[in-house]
């Protein structure tokens, strides 16, 4: 019997060698799991960081713009004290040129209002002025203020002021 003993005892040391270190395994597991979960915090502080940063070149890129513009208008400022009137509008002129060349080159344009078919995307009517001509029925008949897009949206919509036919009674 003692040697059946000595037989059971080494193959229960044999079965436990054989079978998988469990607590081993998942202690492992808890280890690669944490480790991925520090990858993936690490990932999304290092894109909102490269997001601020991509934000405040764009932003420093248009001030760079921007700059000479300002230039223009101090130096048409400074001329305001000595020059005549028709300098100095011709001076402000020049620079809103210059301005809308700028918005130009950063793809902003002008929205074209007046004498144009109301278009709800592009305008905001700010009122309605009645009208004699029926063919200027739903067109803009002054633009209060200058609307301005990109390729891909309005940036501000033109205020303007609806032509609205009515027969004269």
């Amino acid at each position: 019997m003692e040697q059946e003993e000595k037989a059971d005892e080494l193959e229960q040391e044999e079965g436990k060698e054989s079978q998988p270190d469990y607590e081993a395994k998942i202690q492992e597991l808890e280890h690669d799991l944490a480790v991925c979960r520090a990858d993936a915090y690490n990932f999304r502080q290092r894109t909102i960081k490269e997001r601020q940063d991509t934000r405040k070149r764009a932003q420093e890129e248009v001030i760079i713009a921007i700059l000479p513009v300002l230039d223009n208008l101090d130096r048409a400022l400074e001329a305001a004290h000595t020059e005549d009137p028709k300098g100095i509008i011709t001076g402000v002129e020049m620079v809103q040129r210059q301005f809308l060349g700028v918005l130009e080159g950063l793809g902003v344009s002008v929205i074209k209002s007046e004498g144009e078919k109301f278009d709800p995307a592009l305008h905001d009517a700010s009122g309605t002025e009645n009208i004699s001509d029926p063919e200027q029925d739903g067109k803009i008949i002054t633009e209060r203020l200058k609307g301005y897009r990109t390729k891909d949206r309005v940036l501000r919509p033109a205020q303007v002021t609806v032509g609205k036919y009515e027969e004269e009674k």
